[in-house]
Parts: structure tokens; C-alpha cells; sequence
């Protein structure tokens, strides 16, 4: 268990394993990296046969740990650009009665470049944080939308605590499980995104392999893996 992680993260997790298996995804694991976003689900899990389908499932125990990643991607975006225009804007205006800012880089004036690093100016700061700000919920805020947008899984599950979230704030397309005692309740119905065939085949391929660091930590393995094996299957495996 990482070391930031609370007994009742752990708890949710726990659950959604034992919900997963229970309702048809036999194949499963906790920690699974997603394929190709870079992004790490809490659980992820695969039904068997021909016509397996995937599903992640993400657990919140408050409130504040879904609204950081279940930022609007659209609207995040939106706000960047428009304070980066307002950004601009200052430095045209603080420019103009401070030539002294030029770099003095480039032939013509109108070409020149600025340096506002060392100007004490309330708005300038403060408005750069505010893009600092949004610019991070884009790269790190998203993550529900991008996961359903991507089709990472054929089904995405927000797994919570009873009581913490209104039905405005469960990201789109996603699933809800609220936690009943020692169970599982599914309070929403998630939209099935319908991933490609490869995705499906990538993710449960990433379950297997945290499945089996799982089991190599509870047996006390310890492997140094070559760096050709992170790329390579176990058909080509070999210097």
C-alpha cells in the first residue's frame, strides 16, 4: 500500500475488486497503468472470452478527490485562453510605459521580446497564477474526461463514499458505486464508450502485469527487469 494512501482508499478499492468479479470482469487488478494516457486506475478489470470487455474503476473517498480530476475539459481550456489573452494584454499596456523592459534582442523594436521577471506588478502576478492554475487542471485535471473521450475501457466506474457527490458533479459517461456497508450499490449506470479491439487486448495486458508485481511483492520476488523486457513480449524475450 503506497504510503499516501488511506485505509479507506484501500477500503473502496477492495470493494471494487470483489464488485468487479461479482458482476462478470474475472480478471482484474489494482494500480493497472492505462495504455497510452499515462494515467494509473485505481482498479481496472476484464471479462473473459471472445467478447471481453474492459472496465476502470476510480475511488473517491471525498468530495475534493473527484472535483480534482473531473475538471471540464472544455472549459479549462477555454479559461487558459482567455487568461493568456489577458496576459498578453497586460504586457502589451506594462510595455508601453516600460521600453526599458525591451531585451533589446531583435533588429526592430516591434520584434523585440520583453523581460518581466524582475517587475513588482500586483495584477501581472497575480493573473499569471491564475493561468498557472488552470494550465494545471488541463494537463492533470481531466483525467475522467479524457479517459472516457480516449475509450481507454469499455466501462468506467466512479466507486465513492455515500453521500459526497451531487448528480452534477459524476463526470460524463461515467458509472457510480456508492458504498452501502460492505457492499457496492450501482447508483448510476455507466455509457459504454465501446473500445478498440487493441485497447481492450493493451489494458489486460497491463492488468496482468499488476497482478504480478502484486504477487511478487507478497512472495518477496525481486527482479531487475532488462530495459529490452519493457518493450518486448514474452515471444521475442531475449537480449
Amino acid at each position: 500500500m503506497a504510503k499516501a494512501e488511506t485505509e479507506a482508499h484501500r477500503e473502496l478499492k477492495r470493494l471494487a475488486l470483489g464488485w468487479a468479479q461479482t458482476n462478470g470482469f474475472a480478471i482484474c487488478a489494482c494500480e493497472v497503468r492505462v495504455p497510452k494516457c499515462g494515467y494509473r486506475a485505481d482498479v481496472a478489470a476484464c471479462s473473459r472470452g471472445e467478447g471481453r470487455r474492459t472496465a476502470v474503476f476510480e475511488c473517491k473517498q471525498a468530495r475534493a478527490d473527484l472535483l480534482k480530476d473531473a475538471t471540464d475539459e472544455r472549459e479549462a481550456r477555454r479559461k487558459v485562453e482567455e487568461l493568456r489573452a489577458r496576459v498578453r494584454k497586460l504586457e502589451e499596456l506594462i510595455g508601453e510605459h516600460r521600453p526599458d523592459l525591451r531585451k533589446g534582442e531583435a533588429l526592430f523594436a516591434e520584434f523585440d521580446a520583453w523581460d518581466f521577471s524582475g517587475i513588482e506588478h500586483a495584477t501581472h502576478r497575480r493573473v499569471l497564477e491564475q493561468l498557472g492554475t488552470w494550465q494545471g487542471r488541463v494537463l492533470r485535471g481531466t483525467k475522467f474526461a479524457k479517459l472516457f473521450r480516449w475509450r481507454a475501457a469499455d466501462f468506467f466506474y466512479l466507486v465513492s463514499e455515500e453521500g459526497i457527490f451531487a448528480e452534477a458533479e459524476i463526470p460524463a459517461g461515467w458509472g457510480l458505486l456508492v458504498r452501502r456497508g460492505e457492499e457496492l450499490e450501482l447508483a448510476r449506470k455507466p455509457v459504454w464508450a465501446e473500445a478498440k479491439l487493441e485497447t481492450r487486448a493493451a489494458l489486460l495486458e497491463c492488468i496482468a502485469a499488476a497482478a504480478t508485481r502484486a504477487v511478487n511483492r507478497e512472495m518477496g520476488v525481486v527482479i531487475e527487469v532488462p530495459p529490452w523486457a519493457e518493450t518486448r513480449g514474452p515471444d521475442t524475450a531475449g537480449p
